[in-house]
């Protein structure tokens, strides 16, 4: 959907129109690119939906007929509205069981940024500010995003977090992160990518997870693996276990308050964790060639 300069000025000058409340159609050049913005937000938000999600627009288009660019508008403007919703539901569906894990980055993320952006977000005049730096990381890019996109698809990320931090005894987690960092509390990293470094350590160590510690022999067969094989063949391995730890202790055994969790859920958290196993093992591998793993794991 590739619109006219004149056709996105019509829109723009209608929601100015609205935001004036009908007195005058004057308004500044920064409030101007603003609402231009979020007429292109709307229209991305269309683009993105595909058919499935647009009722009318599929009508059209199976006629043969062209989204104008404020059917295109208005229709975005729409599922930006249904997102924010479902933001919100996501939010209250974590809240309950969310734990920080005394992690004071992550604790103010979502407990006092997210409220925020659900109380300030203009979802009409300016749904493309993400409002919030959302300085906690995740383990997905999503720098791509903006307005409660974004946010969408970091509650969802923290959500698989949750469900796979959760499922370990709250005071190991926390023994996991004091090992890796006695100023776990202050640290801006990301909380699960430290649990996950310990079970593919313990995996490569072949090791039981309930033995927290690890010992010289511990690291050098570790060390060995990395010298012996290549990394490609260490990534695919590790891969393939974290599926079976996965189908092992999550698939149908996992629940998130009195949900249980989906089958479509723990295939989200595979490939969310499998995403980011390979940074943990490049992690690992110069830990292993420099002598520092017993201060990683």
């Amino acid at each position: 959907m590739n619109y006219k300069m004149e056709e996105l000025v019509s829109v723009v000058g209608k929601l100015a129109e609205k935001y004036t409340s009908f007195e005058s159609t004057s308004i500044s050049y920064e409030k101007a690119e603003q609402l231009m913005g979020a007429v292109l937000y709307c229209i991305r938000e269309t683009q993105q939906a595909g058919d499935r999600d647009l009722g009318q627009s599929t009508e059209l288009i199976a006629k043969g007929e062209r989204l104008s660019a404020q059917q295109a508008y208005e229709m975005g403007a729409g599922l930006v509205e249904k997102k924010a919703k479902a933001a919100l539901e996501l939010y209250h569906k974590i809240l309950p069981g969310f734990d920080s894990y005394e992690n004071q980055c992550l604790e103010d993320t979502f407990l006092n940024g997210l409220p925020a952006f659900f109380q300030w977000y203009d979802m009409k005049y300016e749904p493309q500010n993400t409002i919030l730096t959302l300085d906690y990381p995740v383990l997905r890019d999503i720098s791509k995003y903006t307005g409660v996109d974004k946010i969408y698809e970091f509650l969802q990320c923290i959500y698989l977090e949750q469900i796979f931090l959760n499922k370990f005894p709250k005071q190991y987690v926390k023994n996991i992160l004091m090992k890796n960092s006695r100023t776990y509390r202050e640290m801006m990293d990301n909380i699960c990518e430290i649990l996950l470094m310990a079970v593919v350590g313990h995996i490569l160590a072949k090791k039981p997870l309930q033995e927290l510690d690890f010992g010289e022999e511990d690291y050098l067969r570790i060390q060995e693996i990395f010298q012996k094989d290549c990394f490609s063949h260490i990534n695919g391995q590790i891969k393939d276990e974290i599926k079976e730890f996965i189908e092992k202790y999550y698939e149908g055994k996992c629940q998130w308050g009195n949900d249980r969790v989906s089958k479509g859920l723990t295939n989200s958290l595979q490939v969310y964790l499998e995403g980011a196993a390979g940074e943990v093992l490049i992690r690992l591998k110069n830990g292993a060639e420099n002598g520092a793993l017993a201060q990683m794991i």
